[in-house]
């Protein structure tokens, strides 16, 4: 039997691919993200909200950054400069969300502000399955990468 880490569905970038995108550096696997920040390449920026994060989850050593906030998912007025703090010049940024679509915005604005910015495919939860539950189809817990709860 194959584990989930070590396979991605025909709708996920293979693990080491690096996917074209538009406006940004490409989309990635959360296996490849999870390389490039353990060899240093990268830094992990979780953009999901505050809530988010205490509530399902993290990444262990990523920044936690919001693009939005709750309650209202407001935009966060404090992004570029926490971005700008978070990833030291001449490192990839590497964007994590739910399901991987608030972090083409975030991935976005980065590159606007002069980053190599990625998203992460899949998210952190991954899409939702035949149930409307996340967590079962993909995402960067699904896959068996290192995470934690409160």
């Amino acid at each position: 039997m194959t584990s989930p880490a070590s396979t991605f569905p025909a709708t996920s970038a293979p693990a080491d691919a690096v996917q074209p995108a538009s406006g940004y550096a490409g989309d990635i696997s959360p296996m490849l993200a999870a390389r490039w920040v353990a060899s240093g390449q990268a830094v992990l920026v979780d953009v999901r909200s505050d809530a988010e994060r205490e509530w399902v989850g993290f990444v262990p050593g990523s920044v936690g950054l919001a693009w939005k906030q709750w309650p209202g998912m407001v935009a966060n007025a404090d992004f570029d400069e926490g971005l700008r703090a978070a990833v030291p010049q001449g490192r990839k940024a590497v964007m994590l969300c739910r399901s991987g679509v608030r972090s083409i915005s975030a991935a976005k604005r980065a590159t606007e502000l002069g980053f190599e910015a990625y998203n992460i495919l899949e998210g952190f939860e991954g899409n939702p399955d035949e149930h409307g539950q996340r967590g079962h189809t993909g995402g960067w817990r699904f896959r068996g990468l290192p995470w934690k709860q409160n």
